[in-house]
This record gives structure tokens, sequence and C-alpha cells, in this order.
């Protein structure tokens, strides 16, 4: 799969059905490195309840990588809530406040995250984040069929050689086909993709919920407070009430039985006296916005890739909101994609880095799911009256967010027994090939960045000061490769703020990471090696996957 040579691209790249989030930030993932989209699907048409998104740190940081963190804050429900914390249980709004979510594992939005990473939590509605994805994308040229969807597809040959698809235009009037170097299916199918290809999902049912969007000024119950979530406990009513701008645009979150009664039961009138019992306001008089009914479910696709079709987002996994990890998974999920598919697309990769795809983004979102399932256990603690102690399964917030780490071809081996952790998050950030690059504080010229700020569009090598082996060892294998390389050396061309290079990272004075476009350590070397060009060559052949022999390539 190649645009250099003899490509059989005949209209885009890259399809991506799917205009959600995932499928909105893979396509701008692309595009902002040159790489011609398709994006089918439409927006603000899904059935859906309101949602109120956390975009953890990790996600925020692949946002800002799109210069996009700003105008994500800048959003008006992120300014409403922007100083919004905790989750609390009480007998209504108005009434007695039970208790508090005080657990080891929590760390807030309000939390000081400045030592791990450059940006910070942000909570915000979904609809108005899509629009700001979706702005970008467009700004970015990425073709938009907002009205479009995937009618059928095929892969041709082995499917190494791109798919052709059929895509209905309602818009337009016509279907028409599509030629594309490969599908990326970021939920926008309800499936069909999955089922088509045959893939199996296996998900969990963990409850059935209605969410019922109403509008009430509720500044005197609030009495100042700024929660994210309050969980309601009376004879009249148990569910959660979420603040959408702290005063009067709210919904309730009500779990049901479908069995004994069904979502149509749950009429205006019916919800209206709901609220009341929540609020603790009897002569309350809310205008009922909508009531949308849906399942609290958790599960992973057995494999995200089949050929060159791809799953992302929604269509690979779905997990409860508890934890706030579902957008940033699925962000996370665009942004390993995109970067793999630049370089093999762009001739700088061999194919099968493709395989590192499923390999090491279907474990860490299984983990993830299973991360939210244990948490949406855990709110029951805020009713009991004699509460057990948390599971011990429990990862904390930040290891999940930033300290995931990676086992594939697309890394070094790192060795599990000597990186103590929780299964695929390690305890701490250290630099270790498969794991995030550590967060540094960096000036260049009289500016202070991120050393996450550096990455993004090629090969990163961070060394020391005294760095000349390695940059002439960069540019001989970047030119010899023809791989995107660039040489920071922390200490000469960036000013180290809390001196944290080189312990942070492992290395010596001497030492050098090689990062990937994603963040992610590659490959680390603690000293100078005597070949230092002969040493980096082979990492780097090895890491791109471009080790490989002709007979081996034959085989992918």
């Amino acid at each position: 799969m190649s645009r250099t040579g003899q490509s059989t691209l005949r209209g885009t790249d890259v399809l991506v059905a799917g205009s959600g989030t995932t499928g909105l930030a893979t396509a701008a993932f692309l595009a902002e490195q040159g790489v011609d989209c398709l994006l089918l699907g439409s927006r603000g048409k899904r059935p859906r309840p309101p949602r109120i998104l956390g975009i953890h740190p990790r996600a925020m940081e692949l946002l800002r990588a799109l210069g996009l963190e700003e105008a994500v804050r800048r959003l008006p429900s992120a300014r409403a809530l922007a100083g919004n914390t905790g989750i609390i249980a009480v007998e209504s709004l108005a009434g007695h406040e039970l208790g508090a979510l005080d657990a080891k594992y929590v760390v807030g939005p309000g939390a000081d995250l400045g030592a791990l990473s450059p940006t910070t939590w942000c909570l915000c509605d979904e609809d108005e984040l899509e629009e700001v994805l979706y702005a970008r994308a467009e700004r970015l040229g990425v073709r938009m069929l907002p009205e479009a969807e995937l009618v059928s597809f095929d892969q041709d040959g082995r499917g190494d050689d791109g798919i052709t698809a059929v895509v209905r235009d309602p818009g337009a009037g016509d279907e028409h086909r599509v030629r594309a170097c490969c599908l990326v299916d970021a939920g926008g199918t309800g499936g069909e993709v999955r089922g088509r290809l045959g893939i199996g999902f296996e998900r969990r049912t963990l409850g059935h919920f209605v969410t019922v969007r109403f509008t009430a000024d509720l500044t005197g119950e609030l009495r100042g407070r700024r929660f994210v979530m309050a969980y309601v406990s009376n004879p009249d009513v148990q569910g959660s009430l979420m603040p959408l701008d702290n005063r009067a645009d709210w919904v309730l979150h009500l779990r049901y039985d479908p069995v004994t009664e069904p979502a149509e039961s749950f009429t205006p009138e019916r919800c209206a006296d709901l609220v009341r019992a929540a609020t603790g306001v009897r002569d309350l008089r809310p205008r009922i916005e909508s009531v949308t009914a849906w399942a609290g479910e958790a599960g992973v696709a057995e494999r995200f890739r089949e050929g060159q079709v791809f799953l992302a987002g929604d269509a690979a996994h779905v997990m409860p909101p508890s934890g706030g990890f579902d957008a940033g998974t699925g962000v996370i999920d665009a942004h390993n994609l995109a970067w793999k598919l630049v370089a093999v697309l762009d001739g700088w990769a061999h194919p099968d880095l493709l395989h590192s795809y499923d390999e090491e983004r279907r474990p860490v979102c299984a983990a993830t799911a299973e991360q939210a399932v244990l948490r949406a256990g855990d709110r029951a603690r805020l009713h009991a009256a004699y509460p057990d102690p948390e599971d011990p399964e429990l990862v904390e917030d930040p290891l999940v967010w930033l300290s995931s780490r990676y086992r594939s071809a697309a890394v070094m081996p790192w060795d599990e027994g000597t990186l103590p952790g929780h299964g695929l998050w390690a305890a701490e950030n250290d630099g270790r090939p498969g794991s995030r690059a550590p967060h540094l504080r960096l000036r260049r010229g009289g500016t202070e960045i991120s050393v996450h700020d550096l990455f993004g569009r090629s090969m990163v090598l961070l060394t020391g000061p005294d760095n000349r082996p390695w940059q002439e060892a960069a540019r001989s294998v970047a030119a010899e490769l023809g791989v995107p390389v660039q040489v920071f050396g922390i200490g000469s061309d960036l000013e180290d703020l809390d001196d944290r290079w080189p312990e942070l990272y492992g290395v010596t004075a001497q030492g050098a990471v090689l990062v990937r476009p994603d963040g992610v350590v590659a490959w680390r070397c603690t000293d100078a090696p005597i070949f230092t060009r002969t040493v980096l060559r082979g990492m780097t052949r090895r890491v791109l996957r471009l080790d490989r022999t002709p007979a081996e390539r034959g085989t992918t």
C-alpha cells in the first residue's frame, strides 16, 4: 500500500466511515500530514444521549498537536465546567449530602498534573467538540460527505492493494464507487463492517439507562457546589444528576429494567416528576428537552484489522462512561493508526508496520474498558452504609491515561520482569520502549514548550547536549532510508527547565532515545555506542519494519 510508484489509488488515500469524535480525529491527523481523506457520516443525527465528555490529558496532548487545545477549552461547555470536580452522593440536590467518592485511584479535573503532562483534563459537550474537530478537518482539506453512508466494500486481491467501496450520498441523489488505499471504520457503520469481515465482538450489557435532559434554574439548590456528578438516592428516584452549565442545563441519568418498564413509559410528565424528586424541589417546573434510552456496555473487537480495513473508536470497543476513558481512547486509536498510515503511504515504513496497530491498541483498549467497568461498579460504595474497600484491581487514573505500555514489532522489546506496574500500565513512566515519552518542560528560544510539542510528523531522536555523533548518524540514516528524523539536543538545542533529562529517560548524558511520531519511545540507548550510525540504522529499520527480507515481504 503506497502512494508512490504504481499506486492503485483512484479516489482517495483513506476512506473514513463515521464522523464522530474518533472519525473526525482520524481524518484530521491524516490530513494534517498531507493524506487525502474522504469522511462519511451524518454529524449530530445519531440517536444518542447528550454527553459531557471527559477528555483526559493524553487525548488533550494529541488534540494540542492538532492546534486545538485552546479551541476546545474555549467551548461554551468547557468554560462553564472548568471548575467542576468530584463525585458526590445526595438525598436530593436540595437535600442532605450523603458523601463523596474519596478513592486513591481517582484524580479529578482540578488536579495539578504539571509534572506529568503539558495539559490537563477538559470537560466539554460532545457535540461542541465534534464541531471543533469538523472545522479543523475541513480546513485541512478533508473532503466531507456528511449525509453519505457506506453501502458495501470489497478488498482487492489479498487486501494489500486497497479497497473499492460503494457510497450512497442522498444529498447528491446517487451511489458511486470510491477507490481507496484503506478503509477506517470509526463507528459509523453500526458494526456492519465488522460483520462483513467476520470479526467477533463480545460485549457485556452492564445496565439500561434513560437520560433526561432538562432545563430548570437550580442555582440556589447547588449552593455554590461545582461537582461533576451527583448520585441521587431517595424513595422516589435512584439516579445521577450532571450539570451542563452549573445553573439551568442538566441531565438526569436513570437506570431501568426494559423487561418491566419499557423506555416508552418515560413520558415527559413522568420525567418531570422524577426530576422534581431528584432535585428535591416539589414545585419545580422543568422543561424536558429530550429523553434518550441507551445501554451501558463493555466489549472489544477480537481484532482491529482485516487486510486494509481498520477499526477504531466505537467500531473497535465500547465501555461505560465511568472514568471518562471512552472518547480519549478513540482519539488515541486515531493517532496511533494515523502516523503508521502516513509512514506507509509516504514510503518510509514497510506495510507490515500496520500490524502493530492491532498488537498495540487492542490489549490496551481491553484493559481500559475493564477499568471503566470496575469504576462503574465502585460507584455503589457511595450508597453503602458500610462500604467495602475499593477493588485492588482499580488502577490510578494517571496511569491509565499516561502509562500504558505497548509490546509490538514497532518498539524494541522491554523486560516486563523489571518494569513494575499494573499489567499494561507502568507504575512509573520512565522512558522505556513501548511507553509514552515522559513529559519534560523545555525552553526553545524564549518559549516554554513540552517535549510532546516536538512529536507528530517524524521520528525524533532525543540526545544530550554533546550530540555530534548522533546528529551525523541521524542524517546518514535519514538519507539512506528516506525516513524523516529530527534530532534535538537537550541542553544545547533545548533548555531542560527542571533538569530532569537524562535521569527521567533512563540514559546517560551520552545516550539517546528514539521516539515515534505518536510520542511513544521506540528504542533507547543508555550510552553512546561505538558504531553510532550502524546501531541507529538497525534500530530504525527494525521499528519501521524496513528489515523485512524480500521473502518475508511476500508473505504480508
